[in-house]
Protein backbone atom coordinates (compact mmCIF):
# COMPACT_ATOMS: atom_id res chain seq x y z
CA UNK A 1 0.00 0.00 0.00
CA UNK A 2 0.91 3.51 -0.33
CA UNK A 3 2.28 5.63 2.31
CA UNK A 4 -0.33 7.48 3.60
CA UNK A 5 0.02 11.31 3.01
CA UNK A 6 0.75 13.78 6.29
CA UNK A 7 -3.26 14.71 5.82
CA UNK A 8 -4.43 11.19 5.58
CA UNK A 9 -2.21 10.09 8.42
CA UNK A 10 -3.52 12.57 10.88
CA UNK A 11 -7.58 11.05 9.43
CA UNK A 12 -6.06 7.86 10.71
CA UNK A 13 -5.04 9.17 14.20
CA UNK A 14 -8.92 10.47 14.20
CA UNK A 15 -8.20 14.44 13.46
CA UNK A 16 -9.98 15.72 10.16
CA UNK A 17 -7.70 17.94 7.87
CA UNK A 18 -9.87 20.62 6.18
CA UNK A 19 -8.59 23.62 4.16
CA UNK A 20 -10.03 27.45 5.46
CA UNK A 21 -10.20 28.85 1.75
CA UNK A 22 -12.83 28.97 -1.13
CA UNK A 23 -11.82 30.67 -4.36
CA UNK A 24 -13.58 29.63 -7.28
CA UNK A 25 -10.60 28.96 -9.26
CA UNK A 26 -10.22 25.94 -7.20
CA UNK A 27 -13.01 24.39 -9.05
CA UNK A 28 -11.94 25.62 -12.45
CA UNK A 29 -8.45 24.72 -12.49
CA UNK A 30 -9.05 21.20 -10.61
CA UNK A 31 -6.70 21.80 -7.38
CA UNK A 32 -9.37 21.02 -4.78
CA UNK A 33 -10.40 18.33 -6.75
CA UNK A 34 -6.47 17.27 -6.57
CA UNK A 35 -5.96 17.69 -2.42
CA UNK A 36 -9.39 15.71 -2.14
CA UNK A 37 -7.80 12.79 -4.22
CA UNK A 38 -4.18 12.84 -3.69
CA UNK A 39 -3.45 14.69 -0.38
CA UNK A 40 -7.09 13.20 1.73
CA UNK A 41 -8.71 16.71 2.52
CA UNK A 42 -11.89 16.17 4.12
CA UNK A 43 -13.82 19.41 3.92
CA UNK A 44 -13.45 22.99 3.70
CA UNK A 45 -14.74 26.49 5.53
CA UNK A 46 -15.13 29.60 4.86
CA UNK A 47 -15.58 33.28 6.38
CA UNK A 48 -16.57 36.52 5.47
CA UNK A 49 -12.53 38.03 5.71
CA UNK A 50 -11.86 34.75 3.15
CA UNK A 51 -14.95 35.41 0.73
CA UNK A 52 -13.65 39.26 0.83
CA UNK A 53 -10.31 38.51 -0.43
CA UNK A 54 -11.42 36.04 -3.49
CA UNK A 55 -14.28 38.88 -4.45
CA UNK A 56 -13.16 41.81 -3.79
CA UNK A 57 -9.57 41.31 -4.79
CA UNK A 58 -9.92 39.42 -8.09
CA UNK A 59 -11.89 39.72 -10.67
CA UNK A 60 -12.60 35.98 -10.76
CA UNK A 61 -16.20 36.87 -10.29
CA UNK A 62 -16.76 39.68 -12.66
CA UNK A 63 -18.52 37.43 -14.98
CA UNK A 64 -20.65 36.07 -12.63
CA UNK A 65 -21.73 39.98 -10.93
CA UNK A 66 -22.45 41.02 -14.19
CA UNK A 67 -24.71 38.02 -15.56
CA UNK A 68 -26.60 38.53 -12.02
CA UNK A 69 -26.84 42.17 -12.47
CA UNK A 70 -28.28 41.78 -16.13
CA UNK A 71 -31.00 39.26 -14.29
CA UNK A 72 -32.03 41.55 -11.81
CA UNK A 73 -30.19 45.26 -11.73
CA UNK A 74 -31.84 45.78 -8.54
CA UNK A 75 -30.47 42.98 -6.50
CA UNK A 76 -29.09 43.97 -2.92
CA UNK A 77 -25.42 43.55 -2.70
CA UNK A 78 -25.99 41.19 0.25
CA UNK A 79 -28.29 39.13 -2.15
CA UNK A 80 -25.92 39.42 -4.49
CA UNK A 81 -22.87 37.92 -2.62
CA UNK A 82 -24.45 35.16 -1.41
CA UNK A 83 -25.70 34.02 -4.66
CA UNK A 84 -22.16 34.28 -5.73
CA UNK A 85 -21.29 32.07 -2.57
CA UNK A 86 -23.93 29.65 -2.42
CA UNK A 87 -22.54 28.81 -6.21
CA UNK A 88 -19.44 28.12 -4.69
CA UNK A 89 -20.73 26.26 -1.78
CA UNK A 90 -22.34 24.20 -3.95
CA UNK A 91 -19.40 23.57 -6.06
CA UNK A 92 -17.15 22.50 -3.06
CA UNK A 93 -19.83 20.97 -1.77
CA UNK A 94 -20.55 18.54 -4.76
CA UNK A 95 -16.53 18.04 -4.76
CA UNK A 96 -16.46 16.48 -1.70
CA UNK A 97 -19.95 14.38 -1.93
CA UNK A 98 -17.81 11.13 -2.07
CA UNK A 99 -15.69 12.04 0.93
CA UNK A 100 -19.37 12.54 2.59
CA UNK A 101 -20.87 9.30 1.76
CA UNK A 102 -17.19 7.11 2.20
CA UNK A 103 -17.30 8.84 5.83
CA UNK A 104 -20.58 7.74 6.61
CA UNK A 105 -21.65 11.71 6.43
CA UNK A 106 -19.04 12.66 8.98
CA UNK A 107 -16.56 14.77 6.74
CA UNK A 108 -16.78 15.81 3.18
CA UNK A 109 -19.05 19.23 4.89
CA UNK A 110 -18.35 22.70 3.49
CA UNK A 111 -18.93 25.96 5.72
CA UNK A 112 -21.03 29.36 4.98
CA UNK A 113 -21.21 31.49 7.65
CA UNK A 114 -24.74 33.76 8.51
CA UNK A 115 -24.21 37.43 7.80
CA UNK A 116 -22.22 38.47 10.67
CA UNK A 117 -24.22 41.68 11.13
CA UNK A 118 -26.65 38.99 12.58
CA UNK A 119 -24.40 37.83 15.40
CA UNK A 120 -26.52 39.82 18.29
CA UNK A 121 -29.87 38.80 16.48
CA UNK A 122 -31.32 35.31 17.59
CA UNK A 123 -34.01 35.20 15.39
CA UNK A 124 -32.64 36.98 12.27
CA UNK A 125 -29.75 34.49 12.69
CA UNK A 126 -32.08 31.83 12.79
CA UNK A 127 -34.14 33.00 9.58
CA UNK A 128 -31.03 33.60 7.48
CA UNK A 129 -29.26 30.24 8.63
CA UNK A 130 -32.68 28.36 7.30
CA UNK A 131 -33.01 30.27 4.22
CA UNK A 132 -29.30 29.73 3.12
CA UNK A 133 -29.42 26.23 3.84
CA UNK A 134 -32.21 25.76 1.25
CA UNK A 135 -30.75 27.65 -1.16
CA UNK A 136 -27.79 26.10 -0.98
CA UNK A 137 -29.60 22.24 -0.66
CA UNK A 138 -26.81 20.30 0.12
CA UNK A 139 -26.76 17.83 2.33
CA UNK A 140 -23.03 18.07 3.02
CA UNK A 141 -23.73 21.76 3.97
CA UNK A 142 -22.60 23.67 7.58
CA UNK A 143 -24.70 26.82 8.52
CA UNK A 144 -21.99 29.07 10.57
CA UNK A 145 -23.17 30.60 13.28
CA UNK A 146 -21.10 33.05 16.03
CA UNK A 147 -20.96 31.58 19.65
CA UNK A 148 -22.19 34.33 21.38
CA UNK A 149 -24.97 34.43 24.02
CA UNK A 150 -27.43 35.01 21.21
CA UNK A 151 -26.15 32.72 19.05
CA UNK A 152 -26.28 29.68 21.14
CA UNK A 153 -30.17 29.50 21.26
CA UNK A 154 -29.86 29.71 17.51
CA UNK A 155 -27.64 27.29 17.48
CA UNK A 156 -29.98 25.17 19.52
CA UNK A 157 -32.52 25.58 17.51
CA UNK A 158 -30.93 25.01 14.56
CA UNK A 159 -29.40 21.69 15.23
CA UNK A 160 -32.72 20.78 16.90
CA UNK A 161 -34.52 21.29 13.29
CA UNK A 162 -31.77 18.76 11.57
CA UNK A 163 -29.31 21.46 10.24
CA UNK A 164 -25.18 20.88 10.21
CA UNK A 165 -23.94 23.96 12.32
CA UNK A 166 -20.48 24.59 12.50
CA UNK A 167 -20.41 27.19 15.76
CA UNK A 168 -17.54 29.69 14.86
CA UNK A 169 -15.36 32.53 16.77
CA UNK A 170 -15.26 30.28 20.48
CA UNK A 171 -12.59 31.71 22.74
CA UNK A 172 -13.26 30.38 25.71
CA UNK A 173 -14.01 27.19 27.27
CA UNK A 174 -16.55 28.41 29.32
CA UNK A 175 -18.75 29.49 26.41
CA UNK A 176 -17.41 25.73 24.64
CA UNK A 177 -19.46 24.42 27.67
CA UNK A 178 -22.62 26.09 26.51
CA UNK A 179 -22.22 25.17 22.97
CA UNK A 180 -21.94 21.89 23.61
CA UNK A 181 -24.66 21.61 26.48
CA UNK A 182 -26.85 23.56 23.73
CA UNK A 183 -25.72 20.35 21.02
CA UNK A 184 -26.74 17.43 23.68
CA UNK A 185 -30.25 19.38 24.28
CA UNK A 186 -30.65 19.89 20.29
CA UNK A 187 -30.43 16.22 19.61
CA UNK A 188 -32.01 15.04 23.19
CA UNK A 189 -35.13 16.95 21.37
CA UNK A 190 -34.67 15.42 18.72
CA UNK A 191 -35.00 11.98 19.88
CA UNK A 192 -37.75 12.64 22.52
CA UNK A 193 -39.86 13.55 18.91
CA UNK A 194 -38.44 10.42 17.42
CA UNK A 195 -36.63 12.31 15.11
CA UNK A 196 -33.19 10.56 13.69
CA UNK A 197 -29.92 12.04 14.80
CA UNK A 198 -27.37 10.23 12.38
CA UNK A 199 -27.12 12.86 10.06
CA UNK A 200 -27.05 15.99 11.96
CA UNK A 201 -23.33 17.40 12.00
CA UNK A 202 -21.68 20.01 14.22
CA UNK A 203 -18.27 21.06 15.18
CA UNK A 204 -17.60 23.75 17.47
CA UNK A 205 -14.40 26.03 16.12
CA UNK A 206 -12.21 27.10 19.13
CA UNK A 207 -9.99 30.12 17.74
CA UNK A 208 -6.25 29.18 19.11
CA UNK A 209 -3.66 31.91 17.86
CA UNK A 210 -5.60 34.31 19.01
CA UNK A 211 -5.37 33.85 22.27
CA UNK A 212 -1.96 33.82 22.46
CA UNK A 213 -1.47 36.74 20.61
CA UNK A 214 -3.70 38.98 23.45
CA UNK A 215 -1.85 37.02 25.99
CA UNK A 216 1.09 37.11 25.04
CA UNK A 217 0.68 40.61 24.91
CA UNK A 218 -0.79 41.09 28.58
CA UNK A 219 2.38 38.93 29.45
CA UNK A 220 4.77 41.31 28.01
CA UNK A 221 3.19 44.31 29.59
CA UNK A 222 3.33 42.38 32.88
CA UNK A 223 7.38 42.47 31.94
CA UNK A 224 8.56 40.05 34.85
CA UNK A 225 10.47 37.12 34.37
CA UNK A 226 8.03 34.70 35.13
CA UNK A 227 5.12 35.87 33.16
CA UNK A 228 7.42 35.90 30.04
CA UNK A 229 7.91 31.96 30.64
CA UNK A 230 4.30 31.74 29.80
CA UNK A 231 4.50 33.06 26.14
CA UNK A 232 3.18 30.94 23.79
CA UNK A 233 1.46 28.89 26.10
CA UNK A 234 -1.88 29.80 26.86
CA UNK A 235 -4.07 29.48 23.64
CA UNK A 236 -2.79 25.40 23.42
CA UNK A 237 -3.29 25.03 27.13
CA UNK A 238 -6.64 26.69 26.55
CA UNK A 239 -7.70 24.42 23.76
CA UNK A 240 -6.73 21.21 25.86
CA UNK A 241 -8.34 21.94 28.44
CA UNK A 242 -11.75 22.69 25.93
CA UNK A 243 -10.59 18.49 24.55
CA UNK A 244 -11.04 17.29 28.26
CA UNK A 245 -14.33 18.80 28.44
CA UNK A 246 -15.41 17.16 25.59
CA UNK A 247 -13.78 13.88 26.51
CA UNK A 248 -15.18 14.29 30.32
CA UNK A 249 -18.79 15.18 28.33
CA UNK A 250 -18.58 11.32 26.10
CA UNK A 251 -17.53 9.40 28.66
CA UNK A 252 -21.11 10.46 30.66
CA UNK A 253 -24.33 8.99 30.56
CA UNK A 254 -25.83 11.89 29.22
CA UNK A 255 -23.79 11.45 25.96
CA UNK A 256 -24.00 7.55 25.68
CA UNK A 257 -27.27 7.42 25.82
CA UNK A 258 -27.31 9.70 22.37
CA UNK A 259 -24.62 7.87 20.91
CA UNK A 260 -26.75 4.68 21.11
CA UNK A 261 -29.22 6.44 19.08
CA UNK A 262 -27.06 7.27 16.31
CA UNK A 263 -25.78 10.16 17.87
CA UNK A 264 -22.36 11.81 16.04
CA UNK A 265 -20.32 13.74 18.50
CA UNK A 266 -19.80 17.39 18.14
CA UNK A 267 -16.09 17.38 17.24
CA UNK A 268 -13.73 20.45 18.28
CA UNK A 269 -12.44 22.27 15.07
CA UNK A 270 -9.16 24.10 15.60
CA UNK A 271 -9.49 27.22 13.79
CA UNK A 272 -7.10 30.45 13.49
CA UNK A 273 -4.00 27.49 13.84
CA UNK A 274 -1.40 29.66 11.67
CA UNK A 275 0.71 31.32 13.92
CA UNK A 276 0.99 35.14 14.05
CA UNK A 277 4.00 35.09 16.09
CA UNK A 278 7.55 34.53 13.92
CA UNK A 279 9.31 33.06 17.21
CA UNK A 280 7.27 30.23 17.18
CA UNK A 281 7.23 26.95 15.04
CA UNK A 282 4.84 27.51 12.22
CA UNK A 283 2.89 24.05 12.97
CA UNK A 284 2.58 25.08 16.39
CA UNK A 285 -0.99 25.02 16.54
CA UNK A 286 -1.22 21.74 14.40
CA UNK A 287 1.33 19.59 16.19
CA UNK A 288 0.37 20.44 19.61
CA UNK A 289 -3.55 19.24 18.95
CA UNK A 290 -3.49 16.38 17.01
CA UNK A 291 -6.56 13.95 18.42
CA UNK A 292 -9.74 11.86 18.23
CA UNK A 293 -13.03 13.55 17.63
CA UNK A 294 -11.25 16.99 16.22
CA UNK A 295 -10.67 18.81 13.39
CA UNK A 296 -7.99 21.13 12.12
CA UNK A 297 -8.78 23.78 9.61
CA UNK A 298 -6.13 25.33 7.95
CA UNK A 299 -5.02 28.24 5.33
CA UNK A 300 -3.46 27.15 2.32
CA UNK A 301 0.13 28.49 3.61
CA UNK A 302 -0.62 26.31 6.33
CA UNK A 303 -1.83 23.38 4.92
CA UNK A 304 1.31 22.88 2.49
CA UNK A 305 3.74 23.06 5.18
CA UNK A 306 1.49 20.27 6.93
CA UNK A 307 2.21 18.37 3.48
CA UNK A 308 5.93 18.42 4.01
CA UNK A 309 5.98 17.62 7.97
CA UNK A 310 4.27 14.69 8.83
CA UNK A 311 2.62 14.39 12.53
CA UNK A 312 3.11 10.79 14.11
CA UNK A 313 1.35 11.08 17.76
CA UNK A 314 -1.75 12.17 19.11
CA UNK A 315 -0.69 15.08 21.36
CA UNK A 316 -3.91 16.95 22.51
CA UNK A 317 -4.57 14.48 25.70
CA UNK A 318 -1.06 14.91 26.78
CA UNK A 319 0.07 17.19 29.67
CA UNK A 320 -3.68 18.41 30.35
CA UNK A 321 -2.92 18.96 34.49
CA UNK A 322 0.00 21.31 32.97
CA UNK A 323 -2.35 22.77 30.66
CA UNK A 324 -4.31 23.93 33.66
CA UNK A 325 -2.09 25.10 35.75
CA UNK A 326 -0.80 27.72 32.79
CA UNK A 327 -4.33 28.69 32.57
CA UNK A 328 -4.02 29.46 36.67
CA UNK A 329 -1.40 31.39 36.44
CA UNK A 330 -2.27 33.84 34.59
CA UNK A 331 -4.20 35.92 37.41
CA UNK A 332 -0.72 35.52 39.02
CA UNK A 333 -0.19 38.47 36.44
CA UNK A 334 -3.45 40.66 37.04
CA UNK A 335 -4.56 38.56 33.90
CA UNK A 336 -8.42 37.82 33.75
CA UNK A 337 -9.06 35.11 30.91
CA UNK A 338 -12.59 35.28 30.86
CA UNK A 339 -12.17 39.34 30.05
CA UNK A 340 -9.11 38.69 27.49
CA UNK A 341 -11.77 36.10 25.69
CA UNK A 342 -14.83 38.27 25.89
CA UNK A 343 -12.67 40.54 24.17
CA UNK A 344 -11.22 38.35 21.42
CA UNK A 345 -15.11 37.42 20.63
CA UNK A 346 -16.19 41.01 20.16
CA UNK A 347 -13.09 41.93 18.18
CA UNK A 348 -13.61 38.60 15.81
CA UNK A 349 -17.50 39.46 15.40
CA UNK A 350 -16.42 43.01 14.44
CA UNK A 351 -13.14 41.35 12.09
CA UNK A 352 -15.83 39.55 10.11
CA UNK A 353 -18.60 42.41 10.15
CA UNK A 354 -15.75 44.95 8.96
CA UNK A 355 -14.76 42.52 6.11
CA UNK A 356 -18.26 41.62 5.27
CA UNK A 357 -19.17 45.26 4.89
CA UNK A 358 -15.94 45.74 2.71
CA UNK A 359 -17.01 43.19 0.38
CA UNK A 360 -20.49 44.68 0.10
CA UNK A 361 -19.01 48.17 -0.72
CA UNK A 362 -16.49 46.42 -3.51
CA UNK A 363 -19.67 44.83 -4.66
CA UNK A 364 -21.10 48.35 -4.91
CA UNK A 365 -17.71 49.79 -6.57
CA UNK A 366 -18.40 47.11 -9.59
CA UNK A 367 -21.91 47.81 -10.10
CA UNK A 368 -21.28 51.73 -10.61
CA UNK A 369 -18.32 50.00 -12.81
CA UNK A 370 -20.19 48.25 -15.10
CA UNK A 371 -22.98 50.38 -15.25
CA UNK A 372 -19.83 53.29 -16.74
CA UNK A 373 -18.77 50.47 -18.93
CA UNK A 374 -21.50 50.04 -20.36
Amino acid sequence: MPTPTPVQHLTELGQSIWIDYIRRDMFDDDSLKRMIENDGLRGMTSNPSIFDKAIAETDLYDDALREELARDSQQPNQELFFRLAIEDVRRAADQFAGVYRDSGHSDGLVSLEVSPSLARDTDATVSQARSLWQQVNRANLMIKVPATREGIPAIRELLEDGLNVNVTLLFSVERYRDVLGAYLDALEARLAAGLPLENINSVASFFVSRVDGKLDKALEGHGSAEALTLRGQSAVANAKVAYAHMQEVMAGERWQRLAAAGAKPQRLLWASTSTKNPDYPPLLYVESLVGPHTVNTLPPATYDMLLETPLENVTVDQDVDQARAVLSRLAEFAIDLNAVTDQLENEGVKSFSDAFQHLLGRIEERRSEFRTAS
